[in-house]
C-alpha cells in the first residue's frame, strides 16, 4: 500500500489516525476499535465493512 496515501486515510467514523496492519490487511483505527480490510491493495472505508474489534485484541496494541 502506498505510504502517502495512508498518510491522507482517516477514519470515516472520527476522523481519527489509522494503523496499516500489512500482515491482517487491514487499517486499525483504536479510537473507534475499527479493522477497516484492504482488498486488492484498496481500503475499503465504509463503516458498514469494518470489523468491530474487542477491546483485548492484539490489532489494538502499538
Amino acid at each position: 500500500m502506498d505510504p502517502r496515501l495512508l498518510e491522507l486515510l482517516a477514519c470515516p467514523v472520527c476522523k481519527g489516525p489509522l494503523q496499516h496492519r500489512r500482515e491482517q490487511r487491514v487499517l486499525v483505527c483504536r479510537l473507534d476499535r475499527l479493522a477497516y480490510p484492504i482488498r486488492d491493495e484498496v481500503p475499503v472505508m465504509l463503516e458498514e465493512e469494518a470489523r468491530q474489534l474487542a477491546a483485548d485484541d492484539p490489532l489494538l496494541e502499538r
